[in-house]
Formats: C-alpha cells, structure tokens, sequence
C-alpha cells in the first residue's frame, strides 16, 4: 500500500473514533426519555453505563486497527506483531457480538416483561 492510502484509512479509523465518542456524549441527552431528567440520572442508567462499558472494546479495536496500518506503513505485514494484532481485532470483534447479543436479550426480557405487565407493544426488531 502506498502512504496516501494509509494516512487516508488513519484518518478515517480517528474520524470513527471522534464520531463515536461524539455520539456516546450527545445521544443520552437527546433521547426521549431523558427530556425531565438532570445529567446524574441520565448517565446512571444502567443500559448507558452498559454501552459505555461495551465500547471500550470498540475503541481497543479501533487502536488496533490504528497499530495494525503502522505496521502495514513500515513493511511489517506478516511480522509477529501484526499477527498478535490481527488476533486482538478478532477478539475484540467476538466480544463486541457477545455483548451485542447480551444487550439485545437485555431488551428483549425487559421489554417483554414491560409489556406484559403495562399493556405496551414489543420493541421494533424482535
């Protein structure tokens, strides 16, 4: 790969990163059920601190995949280091599912209990 092509796809890993951390900042404030609720009890929900706990696999992921173009920068592709890198962005990508899957089923069992108990519908998706 030639170095405009790596500095492009740095770039874009960091853009990611900004992006996300951008999100995960704004997004509780905004949503609907934090309209009458002061900033302790947003960011005390316990599915927020699940998602902000969930995304620092992401983050180690998205160093990782920062590391991994250095190496691609210097020539480095099949060494040691970028093998052991390539095998934490695998990791990281498993744990990332298994959480997804978990938070899912999280929504799935408390809505379903809401819904039962309260008359409502089911979350859109399942």
């Amino acid at each position: 790969m030639n170095r405009n092509s790596i500095l492009f796809l740095r770039i874009v890993i960091m853009l990611i990163g900004i992006v996300a951390l951008a999100i995960m900042v704004r997004f509780p404030l905004t949503e609907g059920r934090a309209a009458n609720l002061d900033l302790f009890s947003i960011y005390a929900d316990p599915f927020i601190v699940y998602g902000y706990l969930a995304s620092i696999v992401f983050f180690v992921a998205l160093y990782q995949a920062f590391k991994l173009l250095g190496y691609i920068g210097q020539n480095k592709v099949f060494s040691l280091n970028s093998v052991k890198t390539l095998r934490t962005i695998k990791y990281c990508a498993i744990v990332l599912s298994i959480l997804i899957v978990i938070a899912a089923i999280y929504i799935r069992i408390s809505c379903c209990t809401v819904a039962e108990v309260d008359g409502g519908d089911d979350p859109a998706g399942f």
